[in-house]
This record gives structure tokens, sequence and C-alpha cells, in this order.
């Protein structure tokens, strides 16, 4: 008698211990992770590793752990994320503009609104004033970036001609070309102002460069979805909801002022 009772209990307590380890697997299976790229653009998006991962990467980890999905963002050069993003082997690319990927999925309300500007070494006088005055300068941009209609068709006239446009690539194509300024292996670097302010101060070196005229106009940027995943489009919902919600509150323009950032 003690004996059956005592093989019922252990029966019990079993099929207890198999339906929670049931329920642990459920709700494992049921976890999300969104998965986002981009090349390193701090402040908008900087080392994967620091506990300062950028400002619009905080910005998707907050509004996406609402929804109990969590972040995984990796930094990788911006052709190889436009490239597995419409492969659908990530999610997301971090801070594109509609033109960096016209077939990508984007969220209503942008993330922001990003200003490309013309720098050049402390002793230039050079000037912007329109496509036609980089006649005579060599110009460093990022691969596969968007500059607008102007300045990418001139880029990619040029694009194969060193003394008029260099392309750099990799998750660190901005430093890459910032040296090669410095080194007067380029005149003229065109990039978003928070970006090169940021990378100047972690170099000891703020105010080093000099700005010498801003393209118009400022370009939206977005976190832009896989146009082959199903999930795209909820996800875009998504944030873009919590977007609104989060400019609304306070809360984006809190995380532009922690990184020393004024919004456009």
């Amino acid at each position: 008698m003690k004996h059956g009772l005592c093989m019922s209990l252990i029966r019990l307590l079993a099929g207890h211990g198999l339906l929670l380890l049931l329920l642990s697997y459920a709700s494992i299976s049921k976890a999300e992770t969104l998965v986002i790229a981009g090349d390193e653009w701090c402040p908008v998006n900087c080392e994967a590793s620091s506990s300062r991962p950028g400002i619009f990467v905080e910005l998707v980890r907050e509004i996406f752990a609402e929804s109990g999905i969590t972040l995984d963002y990796q930094t990788m050069n911006w052709a190889r994320t436009l490239q597995l993003v419409r492969r659908g082997e990530i999610n997301a690319a971090i801070g594109a503009g509609i033109e960096d990927a016209p077939d990508f999925m984007f969220h209503q309300t942008p993330m922001a609104m990003s200003r490309n500007c013309f720098y050049t070494r402390s002793d230039s006088t050079w000037q912007w004033d329109g496509v036609k005055s980089l006649a005579g300068q060599r110009l460093g941009v990022i691969n596969d970036y968007s500059y607008g209609d102007a300045l990418n068709a001139y880029i990619n006239t040029y694009r194969h001609n060193s003394s008029r446009v260099q392309l750099a690539a990799g998750d660190k194509a901005l430093s890459l070309s910032l040296g090669k300024l410095r080194r007067k292996r380029l005149d003229v670097v065109l990039e978003n102002p928070w970006v090169v302010e940021a990378l100047l101060a972690r170099e000891g070196r703020p105010g080093s460069l000099r700005q010498t005229g801003c393209r118009v106009p400022d370009v939206a940027i977005y976190l832009a979805f896989s146009p082959v995943l199903d999930s795209s489009r909820r996800y875009a919902e998504i944030f873009d909801q919590g977007l609104k919600r989060f400019r609304a509150n306070g809360r984006l323009q809190a995380l532009f002022h922690a990184y020393g950032v004024k919004e456009n």
C-alpha cells in the first residue's frame, strides 16, 4: 500500500516536472529577438559591445522591450548590412535613408533628420557651392551610402577615378577617410556633423577640421526592415508607435541630451 502510494507520488511529481519543462520550452520558443545592424555611425549607433551603444540603438531596444522583444545589435560594413537585410538574414538596418534601400520596409515617422556636411583640413580655403565646386577636389565618401540624387550621380560618375572620388568601406570607414584627409590624400570628406564631431572628440581632436557647407535638404533616417520577412510589417508598426510615444513623452529628447547631441 505504502509502496504503491510512493510510486504514484513519484509519477505525479515526474509528471509535474515534465509539465514545467514543457512550459519552459514553450516560453523559450515564444521569445522573440530582433536582429539589426549597421556600420559604426556613433552617436546614432556605436560599438555593439559598448555600454553606450548609440542614441537609436537604445531607442530601438527600449521600444521593443515593451513588447517582450529582445534586441541583437551588430556592427558590420554598410554594404554587407544592406545585403543581409535584403536577403532576410537579419531584420533591419539602422540609420538608413529611403534612398539607401528603396525596396526595404520603412516606418512612417523618421527617427531623425540627418544632415551631411563637407569637411576639409583647417588650412583649406575650399567652399562647398554645389556639385560644380567639387571639380579639382578629391572627395571621400562611404561605399553604398546615399547622398541625394545630385551627389549620387557625381559619385557614380567618378567612383573609379581616385583623383575625384574615393570610397571607404568597412565598419570604420569614416576613420579611414578622415585619416586620409589629414595625410592629404583627400581634400574633402562628406559626413553627418554629429558623427564627425563625436569621432573627433573621442580622438581628442575636437575642432580640428573645418566644416565648409552642407548639402540640402536634410535626409530622414529610419530603422529599415527587410522586404522579404513576414515579420517586418509588424515590427515597423511597433517601432513607429513607440517612436511617436517616446517623442511625445520626452524620452527621445533625453537620449539626444545624454549623448550631447542637439536634434536637427
